[in-house]
């Protein structure tokens, strides 16, 4: 709306800054206020330190996701295509949400048929919108419907749950998907067109959420957040025409999230045991060995985020 009303006057960047002050400030606003019907952690004995976030505010991602919404559909620019997203990611929030809120947590078989779903309905919204037109490093290629379908399907399903995986130390995933974001806009702003607004706005509400989640946090995004920004981060891949691209820009989520992924894959359907004495995702087993390497979970955040930046910095000299 506002970018229709001042983009000619002001241009579509200083509108977009507009919106990110925007985000940030009605995010900010919005977690203060600790609506009642957001759940509270429980605690999880599995996980790493898991007792430590027992009683806090969780499931705030629902807020994150409501806000990033509202912003972009008054300061971003609002398509056909741009609607789907909108209802597809909020679907993907809104699975995320019902598990962080159920009292029974929902089964890995029901998230990955959820996920899957929403996968398919985007990516044959998005050939009918964009084609099938990619870029391998400074190839161009264009590949059969099928064959682009399948890899797309395959890249938001592995996005959205490497990303939730690698939720579990205050600040770490959402600092990542930053830099993660920040990386495709640097790279690929010219590919992604609107989505450069639209992912602005996402940063400014992340920002506002990382005032809150920083140790010692107060509240938590839960799979409501973690598995939105995942498919969000699959969609900038996909409308940047560099898809494989995901592979440097996303590398920290996807080898501290992923690794995990494969071992139970490999255990469940294979029978094959991998990493046995490695704990996943790989923050746990930093944690784990935490005396011997003196890393603090303050430390485990800035290293990984150091790490993320020196892939996007080959990725910009590969790609750019």
């Amino acid at each position: 709306m506002f970018l229709s009303l001042l983009g000619n006057q002001i241009g579509a960047h200083r509108v977009a800054a507009i919106g990110f002050l925007v985000s940030w400030v009605f995010t900010f606003i919005a977690l203060n206020r600790r609506f009642s019907f957001l759940p509270l952690d429980q605690g999880k004995a599995f996980v790493e330190g898991g007792d430590q976030s027992k009683g806090k505010l969780r499931g705030v991602g629902l807020v994150i996701i409501i806000a990033f919404i509202v912003t972009g559909l008054l300061f971003a620019k609002v398509s056909p295509e741009y609607v789907i997203f909108l209802i597809l990611i909020f679907a993907v929030m809104m699975s995320g949400y019902l598990d962080d809120a159920s009292d029974t947590p929902w089964s890995d078989y029901k998230k990955g048929a959820i996920d899957l779903g929403i996968s398919i309905i985007y990516v044959v919204s998005f050939i009918h919108w964009n084609g099938t037109e990619i870029q391998f490093f400074h190839w161009t290629l264009t590949l059969h419907p099928l064959l682009y379908a399948i890899l797309g399907i395959i890249l938001i399903w592995v996005s959205i749950n490497v990303t939730n995986c690698a939720d579990g130390i205050d600040g770490l995933c959402t600092t990542l998907v930053i830099i993660t974001i920040g990386s495709f806009l640097a790279i690929f702003g010219k590919n992604l067109g609107n989505y450069v607004g639209y992912s602005v706005i996402l940063i400014g509400a992340m920002l506002a959420y990382l005032c809150f989640n920083t140790l010692p946090s107060t509240m938590l995004m839960g799979d409501a957040g973690s598995r939105a920004f995942g498919f969000f981060i699959a969609v900038l891949a996909m409308k940047s025409r560099h898809p494989f691209s995901f592979l440097l820009l996303a590398i920290v989520l996807i080898l501290d999230g992923g690794l995990g992924l494969a071992k139970i894959f490999l255990l469940r359907f294979l029978k094959i045991r991998i990493l046995a004495n490695t704990r996943t995702p790989l923050h746990d087993e930093v944690r784990k060995n935490q005396a011997n390497r003196n890393w603090s979970k303050t430390q485990i955040v800035f290293r990984f985020a150091i790490v993320q930046v020196m892939f996007s910095m080959l990725a910009y000299i590969l790609l750019a």
